[in-house]
């Protein structure tokens, strides 16, 4: 303590340390398996390992890369949008390169609001929303998507999300497809959160790492709908798609006008990053079809082990349309509903390790019996983790 106040930005004394390095040290401490972290426990493609060898070799993005972006990533950045969703931008003024999607977050954030500004997030949110608002001085307001165990998935209420609207709303800060509920946004909810944000003037940010990871439906870039394209900034990354989290290597695409208000906040955070990588990552974008499609049939075949396994130890489960994380409820097999006591405990019962949806809520009642897996395992750790999990 130091003037009578503590050391730690009242801003951020109610976060602590993540959940998820809790969750790992613990896995650490008792050998157990980590499915708490959304993390893979296998390297992504050997070509786009090696783009980043010969980049390293050739002295590219060995010093300070350009503050945007190399060129070579932001016009493959641009072709992906173009080919995938139709979508055009302009690689020197509508695309900026940044440490990881968690830095364009934080970024958006710091640009685009002012203290007394309400940004709406739905919740369970990754929880460096909550953070990255906060430290903007913002106010976050959730709302709440509802579990529905007849349909075994989550649901979007748009009522509730129009009466979220105050005149102090800035911003929309969407996550599709969802982590942690596994949620995919449809095509008639994108179109009425668009119709919203234009009716209000609303600025959204959308988080759309897990684009390639949709097993049910399909991923629509909010950004494509009628009147959204000024008003949306477009995150993804590389490390969900390529399997290489280590790089962090995020992305924005936006207006010219969205790009330089978070470039401005971007440029004093970490200024650039990760040069060598950006050329790799270059090369991933452009990758062929054949690669999106074996990576997603292999996470949904891993997603029905793991899923069936859990159903099978006696949980219920949501099944997820998109990501790599499956949420379940716990109270079949603990009518407590307690789902940090469920997840510190499980190491020892079990030797497995998950991450209690709880602290992803501002409503940590509406979490408190929901926990959530990692699939984005190699399949013998998961045959062996649904092993452990049936002696529950």
């Amino acid at each position: 303590m130091t003037q009578g106040r503590p050391l730690l930005n009242r801003r951020l004394a109610e976060f602590g340390t993540t959940i998820f390095a809790e969750m790992s040290a613990l896995a650490v401490r008792t050998g157990a398996i980590n499915l708490g972290q959304g993390f893979p426990d296998t390297d992504g493609p050997e070509e786009v390992r090696e783009a980043a060898v010969r980049a390293l070799r050739a002295g590219h993005g060995n010093q300070y890369p350009p503050g945007p972006g190399v060129p070579e990533l932001r016009t493959a950045i641009t072709e992906h949008q173009l080919r995938r969703y139709a979508l055009t931008y302009d690689p020197d003024t509508e695309v900026l390169v940044t440490a990881g999607a968690t830095e364009a977050v934080a970024a958006s954030m710091l640009a685009l609001l002012e203290p007394g500004d309400e940004v709406i997030a739905l919740e369970p949110y990754y929880d460096s929303y909550a953070a990255c608002i906060a430290m903007a001085g913002a106010t976050r307001v959730p709302v709440t998507l509802h579990p529905e165990p007849s349909t075994g998935s989550y649901r979007l209420d748009l009522d509730e999300l129009r009466a979220a609207v105050t005149p102090r709303t800035r911003l929309l800060l969407l996550n599709t497809p969802h982590n942690p509920t596994g949620t995919v946004l449809t095509r008639e909810e994108l179109a009425a959160i668009a119709a919203l944000a234009c009716e209000r003037d609303l600025l959204v940010v959308t988080d759309e790492v897990y684009e390639h990871l949709v097993f049910e439906g399909e991923h629509l870039p909010l950004a494509s709908f009628p009147g959204m394209r000024e008003r949306t900034v477009t995150i993804s990354s590389a490390g969900k798609t390529f399997s290489f989290t280590g790089w962090k290597v995020g992305w924005i695409t936006a207006s010219p006008e969205l790009v330089t208000a978070v470039r401005s906040a971007k440029q004093f955070l970490t200024y650039v990053s990760a040069g060598p990588f950006q050329y790799a990552v270059a090369e991933a974008l452009r990758l062929p079809d054949s690669y999106f499609d074996t990576l997603r049939a292999d996470l949904r075949a891993k997603r029905d082990l793991l899923s069936g396994g859990l159903a099978e130890a006696g949980f219920e489960v949501y099944r997820p349309a998109g990501t790599y994380f499956v949420t379940t409820d716990i109270r079949p097999l603990d009518s407590s509903g307690d789902g940090f006591a469920f997840c510190r405990s499980l190491p020892e019962r079990c030797g497995v390790v998950a991450v209690p949806n709880a602290v992803f809520y501002d409503h940590r009642e509406q979490g408190a019996p929901f926990v959530r897996f990692a699939f984005c395992k190699r399949t013998e750790v998961l045959a062996e983790a649904v092993s452990r999990l049936k002696g529950l």
